[in-house]
């Protein structure tokens, strides 16, 4: 058993307490970063490599059909060995997202390849249950049963907020306790249904659970109504039968008071070790305990600690997680050191002999190469696989140049997509969430056109709506954001507009004048005004005053000599 201080590479920031450690395909990885992912790790998962007292992290990217995963602090999580040809992964449900809003998604956690040196690509999916669904929830635990050539997911435990009906403005991001209900599903189907049991009474979270088979048991945990740890240990017992399961449970004398302990494993069968964890609010757990798990049940055997060293043993809180088989990850906050960069110590426990000491650290040292070590071809007889690289560039090939550092992460606050868009950005990388369908690891933003330069902003400070934001994507309009007048207008060339042509009739040459209607007095007026009748009077063709010429003759002179004809004089005196 050793202690080994660790040295984190330009990454101690990403873990915090919450975080989970999983190994999939004898690689370590961390997940539950400490606010969003970033530019330089999108999906929030690292490689986790422990070697020469070093602590480096590489990002793992995933397959371009996964699913969004966010950084979860505290979820539930479920290993699934190989059965049925599916490969092994692992169920995460609920946690804590860096908004502190509480999931209730479950993910599936996949290897989808490995490249040809050795680098993995996961893969994550979605999965969706039906029937009675569990609510969003952290601290809780999942385990896997087989009973009768089938096997179930058991969900239990776990705090989340108070219903919405009961929260108040006092008690808003108060937490309880939730039902303690035990959730059954299948992963084939989906389906899933919640059970009352009498013996659990009482809610409990930050617990720890293990299977063995078709049995189940609780230890310790927290329970929030009480304000206690008191040593519980309870045993569930699952029989997936044709129609509805059946479920008992039973309490046993021999529990222990513990709280958010690291569980690792050591070997494959159901041994475990527990360390670390909590008495009460103030006393950490800094014993060690064997669990065994058998036909009979189960049993603990005491456990030599490690020689914790003053900054441990003083230290208020920890957390870390399982690292691999006998081998667990330990932080400590650096309390009273204000100096310090880093925020955390980090630690290796290795409860390993130390003849499988080495021969793990060596496995761990080739992590990023080839871990079968049993059939894997000598150097020189695949030397075509690493495509030309000389047989010197091999000697240290364990990942270096894809290695995260903190110091490659580009100021974000100056460039890029978490700039200070305007005077009233509110944006925080460590605490955004997607707001918009079409957003994934980045804000959406929108070009503003203000002066020759123009500059970016978030749409959601904008208060753009998605159908806005959709329709200026799309089109050619110009935006201006509201310190540059506020609403979107278009800036083109309007299109010309065509006036009409305004079409005066032609006058129709030979068109006749109307016949007018004339009383007797105004006759007798044109009598004495003009000396003879007008037009519509038959008698007064034949007839003209003296002086004046004929109707016909008035026409034929009017042509050259421009001479008013008696109809003329008619109608302008009309």
């Amino acid at each position: 058993m050793t202690l080994q201080p660790l040295t984190p590479v330009n990454c101690a920031s990403l873990l915090q307490p919450g975080c989970s450690l999983l190994q999939l395909d004898g690689e370590v990885l961390l997940f539950g970063q400490k606010g969003w992912p970033k530019r330089s790790c999108p999906t929030g998962v690292f490689g986790v490599r422990l070697k020469s007292g070093e602590m480096k992290l590489r990002a793992i990217s995933f397959s371009n059909d996964s699913c969004y995963l966010p950084p979860l602090r505290c979820p539930a999580i479920c290993r699934l060995d190989p059965y049925d040809g599916l490969p092994e992964s692992y169920l995460i449900h609920g946690g804590r997202t860096p908004n502190n809003e509480i999931s209730s998604s479950l993910y599936l956690l996949t290897m989808d390849s490995r490249g040809c040196n050795r680098k993995l690509t996961l893969c994550c999916k979605e999965k969706e249950l039906v029937g009675e669904v569990p609510g969003a929830r952290y601290g809780h635990t999942m385990s896997m049963v087989q009973s009768r050539g089938k096997t179930a997911c058991v969900l239990f435990g776990g705090r989340s907020y108070m219903p919405a009906g009961e929260r108040t403005t006092e008690t808003w991001n108060s937490v309880v306790d939730c039902p303690p209900q035990v959730i059954l599903f299948d992963l084939d189907f989906g389906c899933s249904s919640a059970h009352t049991l009498p013996d659990l009474c009482d809610g409990q979270s930050f617990h720890v659970a293990l299977a063995r088979e078709d049995c189940v048991y609780f230890i310790g945990g927290h329970s929030l109504t009480s304000d206690s740890r008191p040593p519980r240990l309870f045993r569930l017992h699952v029989e997936l039968l044709q129609g509805s399961p059946l479920l008992s449970c039973e309490t046993l004398d021999t529990g222990i008071s513990i709280s958010s302990a690291i569980i690792t494993r050591t070997g494959p069968a159901h041994r475990y070790i527990i360390l670390g964890g909590y008495k009460s609010d103030s006393q950490k757990r800094m014993e060690c305990s064997t669990v065994i798990l058998d036909e009979k049940g189960i049993r603990f055997e005491h456990l030599e600690p490690p020689n914790w060293i003053p900054d441990i043993i003083h230290s208020r809180t920890w957390f870390g997680g399982s690292a691999g088989d006998g081998s667990v990850l330990l932080g400590v906050p650096t309390e009273g050191r204000p100096s310090q960069q880093d925020i955390h110590y980090f630690y290796q426990v290795n409860f390993q002999t130390e003849g499988e000491g080495k021969e793990d650290e060596g496995t761990q040292a080739c992590s990023q190469e080839s871990t079968d070590y049993d059939d894997s071809t000598p150097l020189e007889d695949s030397e075509e696989l690493y495509f030309g690289r000389e047989p010197h560039e091999l000697e240290d090939s364990d990942g270096e140049q894809d290695t995260y550092n903190e110091e490659d992460e580009e100021d974000e606050s100056q460039t890029g997509y978490w700039i200070k868009c305007c005077l009233g950005c509110q944006l925080d990388p460590n605490t955004w969430e997607p707001y918009y369908s079409t957003e994934l690891y980045r804000p959406a933003m929108i070009f503003c056109s203000r002066g020759e330069e123009g500059h970016w902003v978030h749409a959601q400070c904008m208060e753009l709506s998605e159908t806005l934001l959709l329709k200026l994507s799309q089109g050619r309009k110009k935006y201006f954001c509201q310190d540059h007048g506020g609403l979107p207008y278009q800036e083109m060339t309007p299109p010309r507009q065509i006036v009409p042509l305004k079409r005066t009739p032609m006058k129709v040459k030979d068109r006749k004048t109307p016949t007018i209607k004339i009383s007797p007095a105004k006759k007798s007026f044109f009598r004495r005004l003009f000396g003879a009748l007008p037009r519509d009077d038959p008698a007064s063709t034949d007839r003209a005053p003296k002086g004046y010429p004929h109707e016909s003759e008035g026409q034929e002179d009017s042509n050259n000599q421009d001479v008013p004809s008696q109809e003329m004089l008619f109608q302008e005196a009309f």
